[in-house]
């Protein structure tokens, strides 16, 4: 068996390694008017998760002194839905379980808006489950009158991935197009 040079990766006899320089390709030009629509789109995002943060603190987050003999820890999911489903009156566990996953959707819609890096399932998932365990932790440690219900934070969560699929995906991807998927769409 006779012995042969090796090639290089560069295809030379001589072992030398020739580089190429990487020609970064030039940016596309943004429009100055797709650029104040988005910066208007984010600026009204933000101004609703502003409010939709305060309606939050303020539904969730206000003592309810009357309630306090009413109150309890729920950490098996379920049981609070079990609970609600039970009441005579459908109203009630219809206002305490749509009320909750409605709660959520204005998360879904706004937050991959405002961080498009948090556009996905699983994130919007893992993000709205901590922060309303968030919320609820501080329910049940701060607030007179509230408790901690893991069934909410299943609720709120559910909630935020209708309102992500429903309108939070399409309106990231609306609001966050990239230049080059502009001057694709426009040849």
């Amino acid at each position: 068996m006779a012995w042969a040079p090796s090639r290089s990766r560069a295809g030379s006899d001589t072992g030398t390694v020739r580089t190429e320089r990487a020609v970064k390709p030039a940016r596309p030009r943004r429009d100055p008017l797709s650029l104040v629509v988005r910066f208007v789109a984010m600026v009204f995002a933000f101004v609703f998760m502003v409010a939709f943060a305060v309606v939050l603190a303020r539904l969730t987050l206000e003592p309810s002194p009357a309630s306090v003999d009413l109150t309890h820890t729920n950490l098996h999911p379920g049981a609070s839905l079990k609970a609600y489903l039970d009441q005579p009156e459908m109203r009630d566990a219809f206002k305490q379980i749509g009320g909750n996953i409605l709660l959520g959707v204005p998360f879904g819609i706004l937050v991959p808006v405002i961080a498009p890096k948090t556009r996905g399932l699983l994130r919007i998932v893992l993000l709205t489950a901590f922060v309303m365990l968030l919320v609820e932790f501080a329910q049940g440690a701060l607030v007179e009158g509230r408790a901690f219900d893991i069934d909410d934070v299943i609720l709120n969560t559910s909630g935020a991935l209708i309102g992500y699929l429903l309108l939070g995906r399409r309106l990231s991807r609306a609001v966050h197009k990239k230049p080059r998927d502009r001057a694709a769409k426009k040849a």
